[in-house]
Formats: C-alpha cells, structure tokens, sequence
C-alpha cells in the first residue's frame, strides 16, 4: 500500500486544496479533581436522562431557506465556531470544502460530543445542517446562532433523540 493510501485510511487529506479550511483544536484539557474523578466513575457514558426518557444524544436536522452567507468559506467556519461555542460543546476539529462553480460548501466541525455538519446550495439559497450531541452540550442553543448568522427567511427544525432506550 502506498504512503498516500495509507495517510488517506487514518483520514489524512494529502489535498493542498486551497479552498478547503482544515484546523485542529488542540486545548489542554483541565486537571481533574477528586471530585470529578468520582462524578466520573459514577457515570462513564455520555447519555441523557430527560423527560423520564434515556438516550444517546439529541441530533437536530435543520433546513435553511433563503440563508445569506452560505457560500463564504471563513464566515460558514466562524458560524460552525461560534456554535459549538453556544452549544458548551468541545471542538475537536473542523474541515471545510469550498465547491465550484456552484460555490457550495460542504464540512463537519467533530466535537467531543459528536459533531454539526452542513451542505449548502447558495445558487437555490438553502442550507441543510445536522447537529447531534450528548452528554450536557444544549445543541438548541446551536440553532440559534444560525438563525441569527445566517438569516433564513425560513428555518425548520426536527429532533431526534438517537439511541432510545439504551
């Protein structure tokens, strides 16, 4: 197997494309204290406990009508940033890929709590998002960032509470 394919297995992108934005997080995670130690040997899975109901995580698929800004690569990063950042999620990693001639952009920010993903279509004006988190993040609080960012004329949200049950 040559180098290339095996860089491209463990998901490293040899591509020098230059419209594509690729940054990595590296934050120091915090000293653990004693207490979290034990809050963290009480509860090792990230699931939610709501509504008398258990499940993995709350994925939230999100339609964008008549959005602004969809096609502008550094502004669809910043609105991906600064929703992780409203959702109390950690990020992990964000790529980004800048399409022609349609100027289209297609990325997923990776969060420790899963991730939010987009594909928008600015030549029809609309924006298709999927948001899914566990454990305390409030993806919800992602929505509203879009909604401010983006200005839709119209945005639709559906929820699903994935693993049910577990």
């Amino acid at each position: 197997m040559s180098q290339a394919q095996a860089l491209f297995q463990l998901g490293i992108d040899l591509d020098e494309n230059p419209s594509a934005s690729k940054t990595e997080e590296n934050t120091t995670a915090p000293q653990a204290t004693p207490q979290d130690v034990g809050a963290a040997e009480e509860r090792k899975d990230f699931f939610i406990e709501r509504d008398g109901e258990r499940y993995a995580g709350t994925h939230l698929i999100v339609d964008l009508w008549d959005a602004e800004g969809t096609d502008d690569l550094a502004f669809v990063e910043e609105t991906l940033r600064d929703c992780v950042t409203a959702a109390e999620a950690t990020l992990l990693h964000i790529h980004l890929h800048h399409f022609t001639p349609n100027d289209g952009i297609s990325g997923v920010a990776v969060l420790a709590e899963s991730h939010i993903s987009i594909h928008s279509w600015p030549e029809s004006g609309y924006a298709a998002l999927d948001i899914f988190m566990c454990g305390d993040a409030k993806p919800e609080k992602a929505v509203d960032v879009l909604r401010e960012r983006f200005k839709p004329a119209r945005l639709a949200v559906e929820e699903h509470r994935r693993g049910r049950g577990v």
